[in-house]
């Protein structure tokens, strides 16, 4: 598929670069380092657009003319809590503990990001596990090492085939980017 200008994923995430490449989505790869905090006011697709919008913002120094930056968040909510990567194998434990039995929200923001303009959308994809017991968590936090998950899982993981029972909205959502979103995005901006 061609495009008007030249899209740069603004990623490491492996999965979203995954995910572009199976839409046949021509980009490469530029990555800028950035803390991922926020304003304490911020709730659910706020967080996520605001993170991945400073992403975005980042490469504006760098940005050739006819580029465009494709930057994301992703961010799970449960409960009035927001869940982002965990920093140990316990906390991703405990992240699972609260996510067993009921249902959640994946929230993704995007950027879309160029000198002449700005798209910042969201999705939103609720996901309800099943009663996880302390052998299926134990078992993927050790043999998977979700440290680097929105919430400690990967849908397309193991504890995703055993342990989903229903999910309302985008998959790709919940890999990391909705894709049918940052498609027609993209396309708006090719005119």
């Amino acid at each position: 598929m061609e495009l008007p200008f030249k899209l740069i994923l603004g990623s490491a995430s492996p999965r979203r670069k995954k995910l572009l490449e199976d839409m046949d989505i021509p980009f490469t790869v530029r990555v800028n380092p950035v803390v991922e905090s926020y304003p304490s006011n911020l709730e659910g697709p706020g967080i996520a657009t605001y993170i991945a919008k400073i992403k975005a913002e980042s490469f504006k120094d760098t940005l050739n003319p006819g580029e465009v930056v494709l930057t994301a968040d992703t961010i799970v909510c449960a409960d009035d809590m927001v869940l982002q990567k965990p920093a140990t194998e316990d906390e991703a434990v405990k992240m699972l503990e609260n996510l067993s039995g009921g249902w959640h929200e994946v929230i993704t923001g995007i950027c879309l990001y160029s000198h002449e303009e700005q798209q910042v959308k969201h999705a939103v994809t609720r996901v309800k596990f099943t009663d996880l017991n302390n052998y299926i968590i134990n078992y993927y936090v050790n043999q998977f090492k979700p440290l680097d998950k929105a919430g400690g899982y990967g849908i397309q993981e193991w504890i995703g085939l055993v342990g989903i029972e229903r999910i309302e909205g985008s998959y790709t959502n919940v890999v990391g980017l909705p894709t049918q979103l940052v498609y027609k995005t993209l396309m708006d901006m090719a005119g």
